[in-house]
Formats: structure tokens, sequence, C-alpha cells
């Protein structure tokens, strides 16, 4: 049966394979709160115009192919196409990690609440600026990125070639150092805050035992915070959107 197709139907299909499985776990298209239907829907829009591309280069291949061919071509596709959606997926949850800090670092980490994007409970500070960055991400059309990624992935990781295992979990790496480094200036504001603030209540509670330092200095570590918080968030947000070309094109 598989040789009855012709190479430009399997050409799309092992396009959508790739395409597909880097929306399967893309920030955004992969949530819960997306419709399949619509997720397949945009899928299949995209591994059209996209194999429209580069389905010229895989027809020579694709010429009565084996069963065994297609089954390696199909697991090989899905890998490089989860590839490409984890570096965005790493990229936010590094925002969502250092959020989570400073929300612990202000005294508004404590009561989780649903999460927009996924499944796990997040505090509320955390899933409202998780969501504004992904937005953020959106209106800079992130997913142009991604698209324009997985095209030129067809010159550096060939339809004919299994990828190399070790040279991905080396660039995963590279990304995650890459997110936590930007992360970590975003969020070095409240680090510094933390740790003068904690300091200085830690220096009052031990010139005054008898006075209930902690319960006394929250409300105004919670006050202080977030008004860091509003000054600074405009910024955060900025940065973090400028910083996605840069992982996906570190040079």
């Amino acid at each position: 049966m598989i040789r009855t197709l012709s190479p430009d139907i399997l050409a799309a299909f092992l396009v959508f394979c790739r395409v597909g499985a880097c929306f399967m776990v893309l920030p955004g298209m992969s949530s819960a709160r997306v419709s399949p239907q619509i997720r397949i829907l945009v899928a299949v829009a995209v591994s059209v115009a996209v194999s429209a591309i580069v389905g010229v280069q895989m027809r020579g291949f694709l010429v009565d192919p084996s069963a065994t061919t297609i089954l390696r071509l199909i697991v090989s596709e899905t890998i490089i196409g989860s590839f490409f959606g984890l570096i965005a997926r790493f990229y936010l949850l590094a925002l969502e990690f250092i959020i989570t800090g400073v929300g612990m670092s202000i005294g508004y980490g404590g009561m989780l609440g649903v999460n927009l994007d996924g499944f796990e409970m997040q505090s509320a500070l955390t899933a409202f600026l998780s969501f504004s960055a992904l937005l953020v991400l959106f209106t800079l059309d992130f997913h142009h990125t991604v698209i324009v990624a997985l095209l030129g992935s067809y010159d550096i990781m060939p339809v004919e070639r299994f990828p190399d295992m070790r040279i991905m979990l080396v660039d995963l790496v590279d990304v995650l150092r890459e997110s936590f480094v930007i992360a970590l200036r975003l969020g070095s504001p409240f680090i510094g805050f933390a740790i003068i603030i904690n300091l200085t209540i830690g220096l009052l509670n031990k010139l005054s035992v008898q006075i209930p330092v902690y319960f006394i200095s929250l409300p105004f570590v919670l006050a202080i915070g977030l008004t860091i918080m509003y000054f600074a968030v405009p910024y955060m947000l900025s940065l973090f959107g400028d910083g996605f070309v840069s992982v996906y094109d570190p040079g």
C-alpha cells in the first residue's frame, strides 16, 4: 500500500510529522485549553505550506520506499519536531521558574492556582506573568520564528539522515543555559531585594527578640515587592520577548 502513494503525499505526511510534533510541545499551541481540532488544522495548514517549499528536495528520496524506511522517517521527523518545540518550551519554563522564586521572595507565593497553559498548579503571580509573557511572544510573532527554524532544519537535518541525538542534547543544554541566564537577569532586582530585606529582618529580629518581627514585616515586604513588580514587569516582558530570537539563533 505504501508503494502506491505518490512521493508528494509521503513528503507532505513527513512534513506534518515534524511540524505536528513541534506544535505538540510548543507553548500556547499545546495548551489543553486549545481545541485538538484547531491544533490539527493549524498543523496541517503549516505542513502544506512547508511541504510546498521542501517537498521538491524530499521527492527523490521517497520514490518506492520500504515500510522500514517510512517507519524510520516518521520517528526521526517526530524527534526533530519535538526538539524545536522544546526550545520554546524550555524558554518559557525558565521564566516560570524565576517568577516562582520572585513570588516567594516578595511573600506572594502562597496559595496555588490554575495554570493557564498546563495542568500543574501555579501561584497567581506565576500564572499571570507566564500568560502575559506568552501573549507578548504571540504578539511578536514568535511562531513565525519557530516555522522559519523548522524550514531551516531541512538543511542541517535532512530527511535522509537520522538526527544525531548527542548534538541535539548538547543544543538543548545550551538552550537551557541561555534561557536561565536570561531568566536570572529578569529576576535579579528581586533577588537583590530578597537578600537585603531578609538580612534587615534578621538583624531586627536579633535586636528585638520579644517582637514577632516576621508577622510585622510581612505586609511591608509584600507592599515593597509589589511596588517593584509594578515598575519592573513592563521591562521584564520586553526583555523576555527580545531574548526569544537569540535562543533559536544564538549567533
